[in-house]
């Protein structure tokens, strides 16, 4: 049967959820997390069960990353083994090793005829280093052994809020956190997100409402996110200062970054992959405000399994790459606020249900 294109008649459908609402509704996607509550920190990984083309896009001013150069279209690897998410700043790309570690001792990786193959690991951090937790760890920082654990943790299920990456995380003047969210049309292909929010800029306005909010997803339960009175835009949003409620008003405005992958099962080259990151950067804009600015080291990775075929038409492909790329940046948005949401006070750090009710 001839594959309908996403754009037809028949399939302007309402946009809808994954079973999940998770990144994990992409077949194949396992996401795991380890904790280190001492530290205030932590480390997610996601990991495809077999190599994903890949790709990134790192608009902020500020990023840690590693691997990245390598996801480049011009450049030789076109798949990679996992992604890595973690906490500690600098320290925390060291995670990324742990789980190098782990994939090439079950044999998985890039074969360059060495005893051991080469796992692909791109990997971000982001800055959690001033939340009070106690990071004298000297030398023998955390990361590592995290990475090993919450490989040994992937599932499919997986918990949100204080969780990984997004443990000690801050969104703006709260707690962050970490989020997921999935979409698809009928006979479309599935896209999911996952972000560990820890941005210098606000994710509400004044009022408690998200920035977010009008892409919130119904469900049985209600909105994914947020109070249904502040399901439209206050007045008060309006004319509010662009520092309002974000972390330049205090004094952890170098303590940042957004850092998330978003996971497909459509088939996309390198550089179609590059172009959904890109477009998907647009979630972080319509969650958070300010975003990419000098205090942030935003990073997107893209993970496309390949399972289920774009168009082949020269003039509709392109087009089913704009329909993925703009519900790619969907998710990303509301899996931002979905971090904020579901997150929870940690010590000093107050999150949005304790500050909104």
């Amino acid at each position: 049967m001839q594959k309908q294109p996403q754009n037809s008649p028949q399939s302007l459908a309402r946009v809808r959820p994954g079973r999940r609402n998770l990144i994990t509704d992409i077949d194949g996607l396992t996401v795991g997390h380890a904790v280190d509550e001492k530290a205030r920190t932590g480390v997610s990984v996601i990991v495809p069960a077999q190599p994903a083309t890949a790709a990134c896009s790192v608009p902020g001013g500020g990023p840690g990353t590693r691997e990245t150069d390598a996801l480049q279209p011009a450049n030789l690897v076109e798949a990679v083994d996992a992604v890595t998410l973690a906490g500690g700043s600098v320290f925390g790309l060291d995670a990324a090793s742990g789980v190098t570690a782990a994939l090439a001792a079950e044999g998985r990786g890039f074969q360059t005829g060495a005893p051991m193959p080469s796992p692909i690991i791109p990997a971000a951090i982001l800055f959690d280093v001033t939340n009070g937790g106690d990071k004298q760890w000297g030398m023998t920082p955390p990361y590592r052994q995290l990475g090993i654990d919450a490989y040994g943790a992937a599932d499919t299920d997986f918990a949100m809020g204080n969780a990984g990456a997004g443990y000690g995380a801050m969104a703006g003047a709260m707690k962050g956190g970490l989020g997921s969210a999935s979409a698809h049309l009928p006979d479309g292909c599935m896209v999911g997100a996952l972000i560990a929010a820890n941005p210098v800029g606000s994710v509400v306005d004044g009022s408690g409402r998200f920035w977010a909010q009008p892409l919130a997803a119904q469900s049985a339960d209600g909105l994914e996110f947020g109070h249904p009175h502040l399901a439209t835009q206050s007045a008060e949003a309006s004319g509010q200062h662009p520092l309002s409620g974000t972390k330049l008003g205090g004094l952890a405005a170098a303590a940042n970054t957004s850092i998330g992958v978003v996971a497909t099962d459509a088939d996309l080259t390198k550089a179609e992959a590059q172009r959904v990151a890109i477009m998907a950067q647009d979630g972080l804009a319509r969650a958070v405000r300010p975003i990419h600015t000098p205090f942030d080291g935003d990073a997107i990775f893209v993970l496309a399994t390949g399972a289920r075929a774009l168009s082949e038409t020269p003039a509709q492909r392109p087009i089913d790459l704009a329909i993925l790329g703009a519900m790619a940046a969907d998710c990303v948005a509301r899996s931002v606020a979905r971090a904020v949401w579901l997150a929870e006070d940690l010590q000093s750090a107050k999150a949005y249900r304790s500050i909104f009710g």
